[in-house]
């Protein structure tokens, strides 16, 4: 087999399932396991992904506004490395090139027929769903329940240990800066299994809109600033458009900046590090502090 992953989460799930050396060509985002930062890219941002979040924002809007999307492929790329499977998703177009790209750009054109494997998660469950379905694809179903049971093992823990903890803390996962996007999806499910409460966004549904005003009367015991596709450091650069409001210094919360791009907001067995990472920040007595620094820290 030749797998071509157009999605970070999926690169990282093959490399769960074990045949990362069939892996032939990533995204451009696609960098872990480290060693796949050595193929061939087949994809590449449309728009320039260096900006603020306030322009980022406009950005994405303006592309999809006139029905174009935030990636392009590469189609030459992918007929010079013949792949007999594309992995893509369905989930998100803003976060990674999504089916429509796909088959828009390649579908009955690529001389080696590619099998497309769309990927569509929106919860913990269809992350585990999206995983038996690559295993499916790539003939190794038995491998991907393994990888599954492995993975619902280590969070079971996990939960026992957080749920054992005396308060449950209010959270405020915050997924975009300016303007305000609360996290949704599978994130939900991780602060309540990671013993909080979770404040906005609902387990299984898109990141809602917010507002400041919302955020200011909630007045969460924690917020947490994982910005889709930022790391720690571009997070800390971004963090004035909180800190400079009216009320901040009135909140109440311990602020912390997490890697949104490496951990929350990448859908595949990592969500396993993910729920880690929240487990430390909300009770940081039960659980040591194995993660912070490189998926977290403290911001005030």
């Amino acid at each position: 087999m030749r797998i071509v992953s157009l999605i970070a989460s999926a690169t990282e799930i093959v490399h769960a399932l074990g045949p990362l050396d069939q892996l032939v060509g990533r995204s451009h985002e696609c960098a872990f396991p480290p060693s796949v930062v050595a193929l061939p890219v087949s994809t590449a941002p449309r728009i320039a992904v260096d900006g603020s979040s306030r322009e980022i924002d406009r950005l994405i809007k303006d592309s999809l506004r006139e029905a174009l999307s935030v990636y392009q492929i590469f189609d030459d790329m992918l007929e010079y490395l013949q792949p007999t499977h594309i992995v893509t998703q369905v989930q998100c177009e803003v976060c990674a090139v999504s089916l429509r790209d796909v088959e828009q750009s390649i579908a009955g054109r690529l001389t080696s027929k590619p099998r497309i494997v769309p990927l569509n998660p929106n919860s913990l469950a269809d992350i585990w769903d999206d995983i038996r379905r690559v295993a499916a694809a790539l003939e190794i179903p038995e491998r991907g329940e393994s990888v599954i049971g492995g993975l619902q093992e280590r969070m079971r823990d996990i939960t026992a240990r957080a749920l054992a903890a005396a308060d449950r803390p209010r959270v405020a996962c915050i997924e975009w800066l300016e303007p305000l996007m609360a996290a949704g999806n599978w994130t939900p499910e991780l602060v309540e299994m990671a013993g909080g409460v979770n404040l906005f966004g609902q387990a299984g549904k898109h990141a809602p809109w917010m507002s400041w005003e919302e955020l200011v009367e909630n007045n969460p015991d924690v917020i947490v600033a994982l910005p889709c596709g930022f790391d720690l450091a571009r997070t800390e650069s971004e963090m004035y458009w909180l800190a400079d409001r009216p009320g901040w210094s009135n909140l109440r919360a311990q602020v912390y900046i997490a890697d949104g791009n490496q951990y929350f907001n990448r859908p595949g067995p990592r969500v396993v590090e993910t729920l880690e990472v929240l487990a430390e920040i909300l009770h940081p007595r039960a659980f040591p502090p194995v993660h912070i620094g490189r998926a977290f820290r403290h911001f005030r």
